[in-house]
């Protein structure tokens, strides 16, 4: 057994003072708050809170930071990603994710959810192992010192009209989702990794298709993600094609329900969000990239409100650091509103973190409570930026450089701001 003695802990809605965490197992076996402190206990000095929960990531797009930030759309971006995805290859992606994913945990993130798709070789070959590259990724979890849900995206066209692959994203398809399936269901995840299954978007995957994904995850009880209305014209051509919105397609395929992520969801009509509230679907918002590609300010607080539980992700990795996504979620209502206060603290920890791990499939994670996995990131309260601010306001100053401690499944992987196994910034250096 290992104690810690937490300063200020996350219980519940908000910081409690002077709180006795014990692990055991990997799992916190204890929690009593107003305890002082012991000798015998790790002083865990600031404010610590639950593991973050990254809901949504593509490793590969980290390689973009700083290079395309210039004129442009959603689609030129998207040909510069292609760029990167086709120089791809097992061991270059292992080695980029591995420094991705350290870089995540020095941001107090102890779980991914990866929405995968590049599967395959040059032209669409297929790898002696079909799913090396989500090996690939698997391990560099692990190395990473943290947990991953590889979202394994079917992915088998260019447009809703049925435009089939080609170039780059012929490493994207199986041919079709029986394949799809077959392939994903020959995956054995280790302890540390779970497999879901995406539906990349309605212009990724056929309408008749769409079921084959919606069943093989209902079948393993595993979680179902999807890209929906990022993007107004994905909206339009759907409408076209098959005269319903996104929502709607997904919703007559099955494809909306407790076990589901909507990814974005930033232009959805009245009916859209009271679809995704009614059926219990959860909304993933990643504010730093839905802005850094211009997609539009999704509708957070309505879809709240609907009944959708609000998860966050970093997608792009223009930014990793939930601080700031967290803030973002509040920030822009404010910009759509103008008004401010739409979310309390409490609303924006747990969509950073039980929130989060549940739409990840570890519904165990996300809290410190006992039974509970044994995550926990202790944010400085001492630095330039939180300095002053307190325990209570420490959401809205802290940023990703204030992490100084993470332990993940009860092992320390972040120590006074430093990863415990890997040089971070070297490795993305040398990756450059």
């Amino acid at each position: 057994m290992t104690s810690y003695h937490a300063q200020w802990a996350w219980l519940a809605d908000g910081p409690v003072a002077d709180v006795l965490i014990e692990v055991d197992g990997g799992r916190f076996s204890s929690v009593l708050p107003g305890v002082p402190p012991r000798a015998d206990a790790t002083r865990l000095a600031g404010l610590t809170l639950p593991g973050f929960a990254n809901a949504h990531s593509h490793a590969f797009h980290r390689a973009l930071r700083g290079r395309v930030q210039s004129r442009g759309t959603f689609w030129s971006w998207r040909e510069a990603m292609y760029e990167v995805a086709a120089r791809l290859t097992p061991d270059g992606y292992h080695a980029l994710a591995r420094a991705v994913y350290a870089e995540m945990a020095l941001a107090g993130i102890t779980c991914v959810g990866e929405f995968h798709y590049p599967h395959h070789d040059t032209g669409g070959a297929r790898y002696t192992d079909p799913n090396e590259m989500s090996a690939a990724l698997v391990a560099a979890a692990a190395e990473a010192g943290i947990r991953i849900t590889l979202l394994d995206a079917c992915y088998l066209t260019s447009t809703v009209d049925g435009e089939p692959l080609a170039g780059v994203r012929e490493r994207f398809g199986d041919g079709d989702a029986a394949r799809w399936a077959e392939r994903v269901s020959a995956f054995t995840p280790p302890p540390h990794a779970r497999v879901g299954a995406a539906v990349h978007s309605v212009r990724a995957v056929p309408a008749e298709q769409i079921p084959t994904v919606v069943e093989w995850a209902a079948a393993r009880g595993a979680p179902l993600h999807v890209h929906l209305s990022e993007q107004r014209a994905e909206n339009a051509a759907c409408l076209a094609r098959h005269r319903r919105t996104p929502t709607e397609l997904l919703a007559d395929a099955g494809a909306l329900g407790p076990l589901t992520t909507a990814v974005h969801a930033t232009h959805l009509s009245d009916s859209d969000r009271t679809e995704l509230g009614d059926t219990g679907t959860a909304v993933c918002l990643c504010p730093t990239t839905e802005r850094d590609l211009a997609d539009g300010i999704g509708p957070g607080r309505a879809l709240a409100d609907a009944g959708s539980p609000l998860c966050l992700g970093s997608d792009s990795h223009a930014v990793i650091d939930m601080f700031e996504e967290a803030r973002a979620a509040e920030m822009h209502e404010r910009l759509r509103t103008e008004r401010r206060g739409h979310f309390s603290a409490a609303e924006l920890v747990r969509a950073a973190t039980a929130a989060g791990h549940a739409a990840l499939g570890w519904s165990d994670a996300g809290t410190i409570a006992a039974g509970q996995r044994a995550d926990l990131v202790t944010v400085r309260l001492d630095s330039v930026r939180t300095a002053g601010t307190g325990p209570h306001g420490a959401l809205f100053a802290a940023t990703a450089a204030d992490v100084a401690q993470v332990i993940v499944d009860g092992r320390q992987v972040v120590h006074d701001g430093q990863h415990a196994h890997l040089d971070v910034a070297r490795d993305l250096k040398d990756l450059a």
